[in-house]
């Protein structure tokens, strides 16, 4: 009997799963690996959390593991990917394989088929797979260069628009639920704590920013659609490159199905319908997967197929 282990490393859970040729066995959540967000001695508690509980409750040892594979954002950096290859080896056995988080999110989706899948949760990253394999991905740079529509842009960008709020005169409620959330009792201390160094964790101000859009608070609604046109835009760039991709294939063009995956996108219904309305206002007949994306599915789909053709950022 081979077995296979799929982990989906997010920016604050990670979540993984054991099965065998054709069964999941079991799963378990624990907190980050993710060595950007995380000090190496959590992260490998985490690990090694994780790797116990699957076993518990599966009965399968992590030495018995043919392959497994890892959903990460971060997969170019070395940090993320030297600490992850240190860390699993001994502990699992077989190949390991790194790829990208949205690619495992994409995977559950369309089990290495044509699509593209937009995934917004802490961080953010839009990824598609062409007809003829090629994988494509857009965003995904990180917090201070890209992560649009993520928890983490809509916490800074709430706040950066609250305080653009004072020199516009415009009521907002969004620095006085900051500075609820965070104790702290003047503009001043906001200010020093927005700028702290180092960062304060901005994806935890997004349920403010998300609860006071609810509210009606104008400034805070605006930072919600921002983040589902952002996250359209991207999109809305790979459905061009795979039209060219296969248009240099001699294959005819039929827009891709269009899926999601994260817990902006899960949650936060205006960024959604945001993203939505702006990709039919520029392809009209793009259709929606209903199906939730399930990363760590797709990290289990992905470790029993073993590496797979294509390439990122091509």
């Amino acid at each position: 009997m081979a077995y296979f282990l799929g982990i989906d490393a997010g920016g604050t859970k990670t979540e993984f799963v054991v099965g065998d040729e054709t069964r999941e066995l079991a799963r378990v959540r624990t907190g980050t690996l993710q060595r950007l967000r995380t000090d190496a001695q959590t992260a490998k508690a985490n690990l090694e959390e994780g790797l116990r509980g699957l076993t518990a409750a599966s009965g399968v040892s992590m030495q018995s593991i043919e392959r497994c594979c890892i959903g990460t954002s971060g997969e170019t950096v070395p940090l993320v990917v030297d600490w992850l290859r240190q860390a699993f080896d001994g502990e699992v056995s077989g190949e390991l394989i790194v790829v990208g988080d949205v690619e495992v999110a994409l995977d559950s989706v369309f089990s290495g088929g044509r699509g593209v899948l937009v995934l917004a949760g802490t961080g953010s990253n839009v990824a598609a797979r062409s007809a003829g394999g090629a994988i494509v991905t857009a965003g995904g740079w990180g917090p201070a260069m890209a992560d649009q529509g993520s928890a983490q842009f809509l916490g800074r960008e709430g706040l950066r628009r609250g305080f653009l709020a004072i020199d516009q005169q415009r009521p907002s409620r969004l620095l006085d639920a900051v500075m609820n959330c965070w104790n702290l009792g003047t503009i001043g201390e906001l200010i020093e704590q927005a700028n702290a160094n180092p960062a304060p964790d901005f994806s935890r101000v997004a349920p403010l920013v998300a609860d006071c859009a609810a509210q009606g608070d104008k400034v805070a609604q605006e930072v919600l659609e921002q983040g589902g046109a952002d996250l359209a835009y991207l999109a809305g760039l790979l459905v061009e490159r795979l039209r060219d991709l296969e248009a240099n294939r001699g294959m005819p063009f039929e827009l891709p199905v269009l899926a999601v995956a994260g817990s902006i996108l899960a949650r936060v219904a205006p960024v959604r319908r945001a993203m939505e309305r702006a990709l039919r206002e520029r392809y009209a007949a793009i259709i929606f997967e209903q199906t939730p994306a399930d990363p760590p599915r797709g990290a289990l789909w992905r470790a029993r197929q073993g590496k797979m053709p294509g390439g990122k950022r091509i």
